[in-house]
């Protein structure tokens, strides 16, 4: 029996987008599909929605309990600063080989701070990073700096 990827394991979420091969993004899990990632070999759950959101499930409390890492970095439209942006990057940096997903509720708010990943730690030119990864996970940023 082939183990499902970590993509495969969250393929169903809301704009689940593999960017890079440890780095999946996309919008809120399912508790089957935190499972899933788990078995897949999924070592963090990034989630950048603010605690008072409403969520369907238990997430820190199921993630700690499947045994991955959970870290919960809130992103509001407007607030990510210079101190929220290098509390993503320190979390997307010290990963190492451990496979991160990064979401909010949509998948929309992770692209704010990819951004400067891709061209600080990826190395790519800024119209690279933009184009590059899968375009839902940029979708808001228009709406986002008033385009």
């Amino acid at each position: 029996m082939t183990l499902p990827t970590a993509f495969q394991a969250v393929s169903g979420v809301a704009n689940a987008c593999q960017i890079l091969p440890n780095v999946i993004t996309g919008g809120q899990p399912n508790s089957q599909q935190l499972r899933a990632l788990k078995v897949a070999g999924g070592g963090i759950v990034l989630d950048v929605r603010d605690p008072m959101e409403s969520r369907p499930i238990d997430e820190p409390g199921l993630v700690q309990q499947l045994g991955m890492e959970y870290v919960n970095i809130p992103v509001r439209a407007g607030s990510l600063d210079d101190a929220t942006l290098d509390r993503i990057l320190a979390v997307l940096r010290g990963a190492g080989e451990r496979t991160v997903f990064f979401h909010c509720g949509s998948g929309n708010r992770v692209g704010g701070a990819l951004l400067p990943y891709f061209m600080l730690d990826q190395g790519m030119e800024e119209e690279d990073a933009v184009i590059r990864p899968c375009a839902s996970v940029f979708a808001a940023l228009r709406s986002w700096s008033g385009d």
